[in-house]
């Protein structure tokens, strides 16, 4: 354990206990508040994704949004990287790619607030012909 030379030091130590007893509290809730994961694989991390998911941590507290920001491994997506999954209340969870802060922000302000989609979406699946002539 660090010793505590100043004020400063103990209030590091105090904002880092906070953040992992907040998660803890919301994870037993975390279907009912905004769920981002970012993806921390080495891609992931070399293209930015730890700045990214300080910054989704920093915003989503100061605009008062209840939410749960975790990391995840690779989710397959390393030509978008940074990439990380939202999960609405009741929807099913969207991928973004190539998210720098400009792009959290407005992912923040115009999904996450108002529910209206926003470019840089990684379709899920993709339906093929082969499929529908099988039906």
């Amino acid at each position: 354990m660090t010793k505590v030379k100043s004020l400063d030091d103990l209030r590091k130590m105090r904002d880092a206990v906070k953040s992992k007893l907040d998660l803890r509290e919301k994870g037993d809730k975390a279907e009912k508040v905004v769920q981002i994961k970012v993806s921390m694989a080495t891609c992931g991390i070399a293209s930015g994704a730890k700045e990214i998911m300080t910054y989704f941590i920093e915003e989503l507290e100061h605009r008062s949004i209840e939410g749960v920001v975790t990391q995840t491994g690779c989710m397959g997506y390393c030509y978008a990287e940074p990439t990380i999954e939202v999960t609405l209340p009741g929807e099913d969870p969207v991928v973004f790619g190539f998210v720098d802060t400009k792009k959290a922000s407005e992912i923040i302000e115009k999904y996450i607030k108002k529910g209206e989609l926003v470019d840089g979406i990684i379709p899920a699946s993709y339906e093929t012909i082969d499929k529908e002539k099988t039906k």
